[in-house]
């Protein structure tokens, strides 16, 4: 009788080459997903200009696992020596305006002068399900491949003002690991927006001409914060305009009361594309940090923005401890109900809630 083949499946004797790769790729995924993490290591490795570190950290300070919040405050404290020797720019406008292309234009041009510099980049997280297409590296190729810039595209979650979780902490980070300027690319222009404001040395606002912003410049709100505002893609049919805003810009920032810096917000046009304009803005830039510099405010600002991260680390801490206690994630789900029967109202509810946590 002839002897019957086995098939792989059948096969008891041995086993398969198959086999052996997919155990072997298992546990070295098992096996990195089990690596501690070497604080002390890690921090060492930031101060020595290490991205791959600085990733590494930043993802840990992102995190939402407590496990990991001792050993983020470790690295944080450890780099803040090192860390408040950059300048900080915060970069908004409208969706549309161009922000990417700028950013990838106006780095360029910054590591061209031999600066480091490291993009923030917020991206907007999803209402419904909570993701991001994190999409900004595919927007900036030629900044990706510059060994002296760096970017970090970051969800903004639920976090007031467009910007992401930790992104203060990220700053400091970044900052240790040598880098000279530190570019925060906003969501989009909003009243929330103050909170990029509350963690830059310069608020750069971009602006589209013939877009019917123009108007907008006697409004109060985010022009308000502005320490430049830039009338973006002033090439080709729409130079004229660009020129034309630019003025109208002008005549309404000087409506403005006087800021406490001392600084008179400037208002220039530039191109991303055809990269015009572009060393104007860095120009205004540098004047502006040593204007500020010499009149002490620039150290100032950064001393408030100090004690105002301290209340928001606070309340956010607050906020976190109370909703996650079980006693009162039960009675929250209870209370939810009553109003939706119309039993209760939200006030009455909050009121319970809050004693209950006492």
């Amino acid at each position: 009788m002839a002897k019957s083949k086995k098939t792989a499946l059948q096969e008891k004797d041995g086993i398969s080459i198959s086999e052996i790769t997919s155990n072997n790729a298992i546990e070295k995924l098992k096996k990195k997903r089990s690596t501690k993490i070497d604080v002390d290591t890690l921090i060492a490795a930031i101060l020595s200009k290490d991205i791959t570190a600085l990733s590494r950290a930043i993802t840990l300070i992102e995190s939402k696992n407590p496990k990991h919040l001792e050993k983020a405050n470790r690295i944080i404290k450890a780099c803040l020596p090192h860390a408040d020797k950059s300048v900080r720019i915060g970069i908004t406008g409208v969706p549309g305006v161009g922000k990417s292309t700028f950013i990838e234009t106006f780095g360029k041009h910054l590591t061209g002068m031999g600066k480091r510099i490291a993009v923030l980049a917020i991206d907007p997280s999803s209402s419904l399900t909570k993701g991001s297409i994190l999409g900004d590296k595919t927007r900036m190729e030629a900044l990706v491949r510059d060994k002296n810039a760096y970017i970090r595209p970051s969800a903004s979650g639920d976090s007031l003002g467009g910007v992401a979780r930790k992104t203060r902490e990220t700053i400091t980070l970044c900052e240790a690991a040598g880098f000279d300027v530190i570019i925060i690319e906003t969501v989009g222009v909003g009243q929330s927006e103050t909170t990029v404001h509350s963690m830059v040395d310069f608020f750069l606002l971009l602006k589209l001409a013939g877009a019917g912003d123009e108007l907008q410049g006697i409004k109060r709100g985010i022009i308000e914060m502005a320490d430049a505002i830039a009338i973006n893609k002033a090439d080709g049919d729409n130079l004229k305009a660009a020129k034309l805003a630019k003025t109208e810009f002008a005549r309404a920032l000087h409506l403005y009361p006087e800021k406490a810096s001392d600084w008179q917000p400037k208002v220039t046009i530039c191109s991303a594309v055809e990269n015009k304009g572009i060393d104007t803005i860095w120009d205004i830039i540098s004047d502006y940090v040593d204007t500020t510099t010499k009149n002490n405010y620039f150290r100032a600002k950064r001393n408030e923005q100090n004690k105002y991260w301290l209340v928001q680390t606070i309340e956010a801490q607050l906020k976190s401890d109370f909703f996650n206690q079980p006693k009162i994630k039960k009675e929250l789900k209870k209370q939810l109900e009553l109003i939706e029967n119309n039993e209760t109202t939200p006030f009455a509810a909050a009121d319970y809630l809050l004693k209950l946590n006492n």
